[in-house]
């Protein structure tokens, strides 16, 4: 969290606080910390955000070395004995890292829809049911969300 965020964050605690202290109203001290919540997610939003874009190139990066022409064709040729040598270490290579940066998003609760567009939904509550939280690479911050079954489609704003 930057010190901007974290001084906003400060203030807000504070003036919840005070209000309690001073016997005002309890309404605006809890609008006073549901704000300061929302600020620190926020921030813990954006660096969510930078992870995703790692994993989402780490995938990518991982998904063209498995997809290299030269390391796939030399493997085809390799004889069965040998494991194909090092066409077949960058394959394998490049397999293990999708596999594990598949296992990464996964363990977040990231559904990779379109990895090219770096295209995710994020399970999420609203309104009592489950929708997906929908970001795509490029955006500053999620903003948008849909059904279950609706799909890029139908996105709608948050």
């Amino acid at each position: 969290m930057g010190p901007a965020a974290s001084d906003r964050v400060r203030t807000l605690l504070l003036r919840g606080d005070n209000l309690l202290k001073h016997g005002r109203s309890e309404d605006k001290a809890r609008e006073a910390f549901e704000e300061a919540r929302r600020v620190a997610a926020e921030c813990d939003l954006d660096q969510r955000i930078r992870d995703l874009i790692e994993r989402i190139e780490r995938l990518r990066a991982a998904r063209d070395g498995f997809a290299d022409e030269d390391a796939r064709e030399a493997l085809g040729e390799a004889t069965p004995g040998n494991g194909g040598g090092e066409p077949g270490k960058v394959v394998s290579e490049a397999f293990l890292e999708l596999q594990a940066a598949a296992t990464e998003l996964d363990a977040v609760e990231v559904v990779v829809r379109d990895l090219e567009r770096g295209l995710v939904d994020f399970p999420a509550l609203r309104d009592g049911r489950e929708v997906y939280l929908c970001w795509e690479q490029g955006e500053d911050e999620i903003s948008h969300w849909h059904e279950t079954d609706a799909g890029f489609s139908g996105r709608q704003d948050l």
